[in-house]
C-alpha cells in the first residue's frame, strides 16, 4: 500500500500536467511527462505470438513502434478505428503507442483535485489506476498508470530500459556444420520460368531477387536485350529481358515477374523472369552436361547442364551467366547504362569481410497473410512446392502437417501459420515449403508464398521489441524499410520449434516405416 501511495505521489506533483483522452464514452488521462507525442493511427505490421492487445508494429520516423489497443488492455469492447482515433506514444522503457478513441486536451491540475484509486469505482480495473481528477463541473477524469498497463500486457517490455538493450543479445542463426556436411555433393540453384519452361541459375551467381517494378525507365537507342534501368537502393541497375535473350516476344511487366540480379565482369545486371519458382539443392549425380549433339548456335548455348528431377519427369536447364552475356555487343549495351558507382556492386560473397557480404545480409522473404517474414538465406536448404498429399501423423502437434518423401528422405512438414498462432488457410498454387534445419533435422515449413531473396543493409536491422517471451524468441529482429514502406519480421530459425517439439519431429523421421516412403 505504501508503494502505491509513493507511486501516486510521483504522478501528482505540484506541477501536474495530463493528456486527457476518451474511450467508450469515459475520460482518461496519462501524465504529460510520460507522453512523447500523439499521432494518427499508422499502418501496422501484425506480429505473431504477441499479447492480445498488440495491434502490430509501425514505423515512426525510422523507429519501430509497438502499437497496442488500450481498450484491450482495460478489458473494454473493441471498436473500429476512425478519423478521431489517435495513438499516444509513451515512454515505457522503449517507445510504446496506445490506441485511444479520441484525444481531448492537456490540463494542469492541483494535487488537491485528486482522489486515490481505492476510493472510487470505475469500469477500469483499479490495478491500472493512479487516481481520479475531479473538476469543478462535477466531471471526473481517470488517470491510468503507464507502468502497470505495460507490465500487465508486456512483462518483458516492462523490464527494459531505453537504450539499454545489449546488442550482443541479438541472436544469429547458428552454423549447422554437421547437417550441412553433405552440401559439397549438391548443386544449389534458383529456378525460374520463362514461357512455361523451367530454367535455373547457380545460387552463387545470384546476388538477390526483387519484385519487378510497374515500369522500367527506357533508354533511347537501347540495345536489343536491354529493357532500360531501374533504381535499386539509389543505384541504377540495367535490366535485361530473359525473353529477349531467348528470342521470345517481350510481355508487359506483371506483379508475378521477378528481377534476378546477377554478377558479371565489371558490375551487375538485372534479368527479368516470368516467375521465380524454387530454391533447389540437387545432388550432383542428377546433373548432367548438355549433350554435345544439341549444343549449338543461338538459344541452346546459354544452357550449361540439365537436372533430372522426379525420376526424370522434370527437367531443369541450368544456365550460365557468362554464356548469357558473353557477347561483346551485349556487354557494351549494359555498360552504357550503368553509373560509375555501380562498379562497386560486385558479388559480395567474394569479399574478404566477416561473412562475405560486407554491410549487408541476405534473406529469403516469404508471406503469411499480408505480412512479410524473412529468414537468413544460409538457413534455407531449398524451397519446394507443396505436394498434392502428405502422410498424416496421428498424435502429433497441431502444427505438424505431415510427412513427404524428399528424394528418398523423410521430410516432416509444419504449417507455419498454425505454429505462429495464425488461422489455417486452404492450399493453393502459390504456397511453398521452405526447408530449414531444426535441431539437425531438415524440416519443411509451409508458407503462403515466397516473395524474393532480398539484400538488406545491416544499418536497418534492429532488435524486435520483446512483447512476449515466445515472440521474442521466434521474431528476433526487424528490418525497418520506411522508404519502401515495408517492415520485414526476421524469424529465428532455431527457435521455430522448442526442444520437446524438435524431439518429436525427429522421432517422426526415424520411426516412419519404409513402405510409407514408397507411398508418398
Amino acid at each position: 500500500m505504501d508503494a502505491d501511495t509513493d507511486l501516486a505521489d510521483e504522478e501528482f506533483d505540484e506541477n501536474s500536467d495530463f493528456v486527457t483522452f476518451d474511450m467508450a464514452g469515459e475520460r482518461y488521462a496519462f501524465p504529460m511527462q510520460r507522453v512523447q507525442e500523439i499521432i494518427r493511427m499508422p499502418a501496422v505490421v501484425k506480429v505473431p505470438l504477441g499479447p492480445p492487445s498488440l495491434e502490430g508494429l509501425a514505423n515512426l520516423r525510422g523507429r519501430v513502434l509497438p502499437v497496442v489497443s488500450l481498450r484491450t488492455c482495460c478489458t473494454m469492447e473493441q471498436t473500429e478505428h476512425d478519423e478521431t482515433t489517435r495513438v499516444i506514444v509513451v515512454d515505457g522503457g522503449v517507445p510504446l503507442g496506445f490506441v485511444v478513441d479520441r484525444v481531448s486536451s492537456v490540463i494542469s491540475i492541483d494535487p488537491q483535485q485528486v482522489e486515490p484509486a481505492e476510493s472510487v469505482q470505475s469500469t477500469v480495473n483499479s490495478d491500472v489506476l493512479v487516481g481520479v481528477i475531479k473538476s469543478g463541473e462535477g466531471e471526473m477524469t481517470t488517470v491510468l498508470d503507464v507502468d502497470r498497463l505495460i507490465g500487465s500486457q508486456f512483462t518483458r517490455l516492462a523490464s527494459q530500459k531505453a537504450g539499454a538493450r545489449d546488442s550482443s543479445a541479438v541472436a544469429r542463426v547458428p552454423e549447422e556444420n554437421d547437417a550441412d556436411a553433405d552440401l559439397d555433393d549438391t548443386l544449389e540453384l534458383v529456378s525460374f520460368a520463362v514461357e512455361g519452361q523451367e530454367y535455373a541459375l547457380p545460387i552463387d551467381q545470384v546476388q538477390e531477387i526483387v519484385q519487378a517494378p510497374e515500369s522500367v525507365s527506357h533508354v533511347p537507342n537501347a540495345g536489343s536485350r536491354v529493357l532500360g534501368v531501374i533504381d535499386l537502393r539509389g543505384r541504377l541497375l540495367p535490366v535485361v529481358s530473359m525473353r529477349r535473350v531467348f528470342g521470345l516476344p517481350v510481355t508487359p511487366l506483371e506483379p508475378q515477374n521477378r528481377i534476378v540480379v546477377v554478377s558479371i565482369d565489371g558490375g551487375v545486371v538485372g534479368v527479368v523472369m516470368d516467375t521465380v519458382r524454387e530454391v533447389l539443392r540437387v545432388p550432383h549425380q542428377l546433373v548432367a552436361p548438355l549433350p554435345s549433339v544439341v549444343a549449338g548456335e543461338g538459344r541452346k548455348t546459354e544452357v550449361e547442364s540439365v537436372c533430372r528431377l522426379e525420376d526424370g519427369k522434370r527437367l531443369v536447364s541450368v544456365l550460365s551467366v557468362n554464356r548469357m552475356f558473353d557477347s561483346p555487343e551485349v556487354r557494351n549495351e549494359i555498360a552504357d547504362y550503368r553509373q560509375e558507382d555501380e562498379l562497386d556492386m560486385v558479388d559480395e560473397r567474394s569479399d574478404a569481410a566477416d561473412d562475405g557480404r560486407g554491410d549487408e545480409e541476405l534473406f529469403v522473404v516469404f508471406r503469411l497473410d499480408d505480412e512479410e517474414y524473412a529468414v537468413d538465406v544460409d538457413a534455407v536448404q531449398e524451397i519446394i512446392r507443396v505436394p498434392a498429399a502428405l502422410i498424416r501423423v496421428p498424435k502429433s502437434y497441431d502444427f505438424v502437417e505431415g510427412l513427404v518423401n524428399l528424394r528418398g528422405t523423410v521430410l516432416p512438414v509444419v504449417d507455419l501459420r498454425t505454429r505462429l498462432g495464425l488461422a489455417r488457410t486452404e492450399r493453393d498454387e502459390r504456397q511453398r515449403i521452405v526447408v530449414l534445419i531444426i535441431g539437425g533435422v531438415r524440416t519443411g515449413f509451409i508458407v503462403d508464398s515466397v516473395a524474393e531473396v532480398a539484400r538488406v543493409g545491416r544499418n536497418v536491422l534492429e532488435p524486435a521489441p520483446e512483447l512476449s517471451a515466445e515472440q521474442a524468441r521466434v521474431v528476433s529482429r526487424v528490418a525497418n524499410l520506411p522508404e519502401q514502406q515495408r517492415m520485414l519480421l526476421l524469424v529465428q530459425v532455431d527457435q521455430l520449434l522448442a526442444a520437446g517439439q524438435a524431439d518429436q519431429v525427429t522421432e517422426l523421421c526415424v520411426t516412419v516405416p519404409d513402405e510409407v516412403l514408397v507411398g508418398v
